[in-house]
């Protein structure tokens, strides 16, 4: 499968240097840290219950929100 993903320069300078001096593409290299990084993730216990925080309002109530309120709240880039 082909993508694209936008990687920094300063990184991908990093990442063809590296590439370079072990005698391999940058492909290879991403590929490598892509299979590594999956294989060292742990899957999360099924079951735990999540404690969120509760915070408290001076006007409790609830808010009808569409996704241009929200857009307008919230600086999206």
């Amino acid at each position: 499968m082909r993508t694209t993903v936008d990687i920094p320069d300063l990184l991908y300078r990093r990442l063809k240097a590296r590439a370079a001096t072990e005698g391999r593409s940058v492909k290879s290299l991403l590929l490598e840290a892509a299979e590594a990084g999956l294989r060292n993730r742990t899957v999360p216990q099924q079951g735990k219950r999540v404690q969120l925080p509760l915070l408290r309002s001076a006007q409790p109530g609830s808010l009808k929100l569409d996704n241009r309120a929200i857009y307008e709240l919230i600086g999206f880039p």
